[in-house]
């Protein structure tokens, strides 16, 4: 056993990484929000991060292997955050959490429902995603045509936002699927 760690447990070793109050809302913000620049997860935080605050969690998140910070080739003074692997694979944590959340806590309809098309899309759904986020953030190659989970789930936010709720589940959506963009590549959407 590491003296560095309370214990060896897996859920302690868990919290020792994710357990503070940020660092899951900027993997989330990164996730969902394809927010890859520190100004963007600055400027777009719902909860209002104070800019201390993400730099020191970015910088815990790239020394804990689940984020990438590489110069950015648009702008020199700038820099991408990408997933890892690692923070990929906490996409189904995310899932359960937002399910819970929504059973049990006061949420709002439009920050809802990204989760609730998680939850019904279910296991099926969270593998089609972290393959996007492979491709967005690690490079890997996905079918030509491969429609882009993140932009239904950001449809489905956006017809929250503008008062046009969505009857289906996103398993059985008639939103036309977007195709998914190569790794690198950086947009702004909630």
């Amino acid at each position: 056993m590491d003296d560095a760690h309370r214990s060896g447990c897996p859920i302690n070793l868990t919290l020792e990484v994710l357990g503070d109050r940020w660092s899951l809302l900027v993997i989330r913000d990164i996730m969902f929000g394809n927010r890859r620049h520190f100004r963007e997860l600055l400027q777009h935080s719902e909860e209002r991060i104070a800019s201390n605050i993400l730099a020191d969690r970015l910088r815990r998140l790239v020394d804990r292997g689940l984020l990438t910070r590489e110069a950015d080739p648009t702008h020199k003074q700038k820099a991408i955050y990408s997933l890892t692997e690692m923070a990929i694979q906490l996409v189904p944590i995310f899932a359960h959490m937002g399910a819970w959340g929504r059973r049990h806590l006061p949420v709002s309809e439009e920050l809802s429902i990204r989760a609730e098309h998680l939850e019904t899309g279910g296991a099926e759904l969270w593998e089609e995603f972290m393959d996007e986020l492979r491709a967005k953030h690690c490079g890997k190659k996905l079918p030509a045509g491969t429609p882009s989970v993140l932009a239904r789930l950001t449809e489905a936010y956006l017809d929250v936002v503008a008062g046009n709720r969505p009857d289906q589940s996103l398993r059985n959506t008639t939103l036309a699927p977007q195709p998914v963009t190569s790794a690198r590549k950086t947009e702004s959407k909630p």
